[in-house]
């Protein structure tokens, strides 16, 4: 340093320097958090999906909804899909999407007597905790990582969803 410039000049450059490194480090913590919000969507998503995506060789039915308790709905099953049997009890998880009295078209969980709703109305209520993480996403992009775009498009496809959802229960 040259005796005659003053401290400060000098201090001011090493602050310029930390700024880049902290910014950095802000959206890289952001990243991963958004990145572990969606996964985690993804994931809760995935337990029913699988089961009405994938499901070639799967039983495929429907069910009459006689009696629903605190959590899962109870009524029998008539198959649709070849090889598939009847069955005089199966449970399907009491929701919005499951009334007492009607039959819906659904899947069976194999190795068990479960049944998840299938089609357009199962394949989309299947997806609502990816609909709520990308919302929860998009303020941590609009906030965190100051992609505002990106950010408006992760919102509107999780409202999208959500209502497609509503309309089609």
């Amino acid at each position: 340093m040259i005796p005659a410039m003053p401290a400060v000049a000098a201090h001011r450059g090493s602050r310029r320097s930390a700024h880049p490194a902290l910014r950095f480090g802000q959206l890289a913590a952001m990243g991963v958090v958004t990145g572990l919000i969606l996964v985690a969507g993804v994931w809760a998503s995935w337990g029913t999906a699988q089961h009405v995506m994938l499901s070639r060789g799967r039983e495929h039915g429907t069910v009459a909804v006689k009696a629903c308790s605190d959590e899962v709905c109870t009524g029998s099953y008539t198959p649709t899909s070849h090889g598939s049997k009847a069955r005089a009890r199966v449970v399907i998880e009491q929701s919005v999407a499951v009334e007492k009295g009607r039959t819906y078209t659904v899947t069976v969980k194999p190795g068990s007597d479960e049944v998840v709703r299938s089609g357009p109305a199962g394949l989309l209520y299947a997806w609502i905790p990816l609909a709520g993480a990308l919302l929860l996403a998009s303020v941590v992009v609009a906030g965190g990582l100051r992609l505002k775009r990106t950010a408006w498009l992760m919102a509107g496809t999780g409202i999208t969803l959500l209502t497609l959802t509503f309309v089609v229960l």
